[in-house]
C-alpha cells in the first residue's frame, strides 16, 4: 500500500466530522487525491448497519453491537480503505478501530484484548498512519447536543461517555507518535489549521523517506 491513512476519533459532538471534511478540502486544494469516508456508513452494507445500530429504537446487546460494527469495518476496509491506499490516496476516515476500543471496550466493558484481536482480523492488519483524537469533555459534548436529536449511542449517560473519553486518552498515552490529541474546544479555524499542518508535515516526511 502506498497511500496514507488518517483516522479521526473522539466522543460525539467533539467536532471530528467537521475537521475530517475540512482536512479533505485542504488536501484536495493542495492537489492530493483524497478518499473521505466514515464509519459506520462508508459502504452500502455500512449504511444498513448504521440504520440498525444508530437510528432504530430499542436496546442492542453489547456483543451484537460489537459484531455489527466490526462487520461494517471489514467491508469498509475491503471496499474503500484498502483500494484507496493501494491507489496512493490519502484516505481520511471519520472513525475507525479506535472507536471500537473506546466505545465497546472502555464504554461497554468488553475485554480490550479480545477487541484488538478481533479488529486485526477484520482489518487484515490495516491501521491508520495517524489517528487524530479531537478531544472534548463530556459537558462540552452534551452542551452541543441540546438542539439535536440524539441517536441510540448518543443517548447513553454521562458516565458512559466519561469512560469512552478515558479510553481515547489511554490510546494517546500508549501511542504518542501515531496518535495526536487536539483540543476540540478550540475555534474551528484554529483547530483545522493545526490538523492540516500536522498532517502535511507527516505527508512531506513520508515523501522524503528513502
Amino acid at each position: 500500500m502506498t497511500g496514507y491513512f488518517v483516522a479521526f476519533e473522539g466522543i460525539d459532538k467533539g467536532g471530528k466530522s467537521t475537521q475530517a471534511d475540512r482536512l479533505a478540502d485542504e488536501l484536495n486544494r493542495d492537489g492530493r487525491t483524497v478518499t473521505l469516508t466514515r464509519e459506520p456508513g462508508g459502504t452500502e452494507l455500512g449504511r444498513g448497519i448504521r440504520r440498525l445500530l444508530l437510528e432504530e429504537p430499542g436496546d442492542v446487546d453489547p456483543l451484537a453491537e460489537l459484531f455489527l460494527f466490526t462487520a461494517d469495518r471489514a467491508q469498509h476496509v475491503a471496499s474503500v480503505i484498502r483500494p484507496g491506499l493501494d491507489q496512493g490516496h490519502v484516505v481520511i476516515s471519520d472513525r475507525f478501530s479506535g472507536s471500537t476500543i473506546a466505545y465497546q471496550g472502555y464504554g461497554r466493558g468488553l475485554d480490550v484484548g479480545d477487541l484488538k484481536r478481533l479488529q486485526r482480523l477484520a482489518t487484515g492488519g490495516v491501521t491508520p498512519d495517524l489517528t487524530i483524537v479531537v478531544d472534548v469533555d463530556v459537558q462540552t459534548s452534551r452542551s452541543r447536543k441540546e438542539s439535536d436529536i440524539a441517536d441510540r449511542v448518543e443517548g447513553d449517560d454521562n458516565s458512559f461517555f466519561e469512560r469512552v473519553r478515558q479510553g481515547y486518552l489511554e490510546m494517546v498515552k500508549a501511542d504518542p507518535i501515531g496518535t495526536v490529541c487536539l483540543d476540540g474546544r478550540l475555534p474551528i479555524d484554529e483547530l483545522s489549521n493545526r490538523i492540516y499542518l500536522e498532517v502535511n508535515r507527516r505527508l512531506e516526511s513520508e515523501k522524503g523517506a528513502p
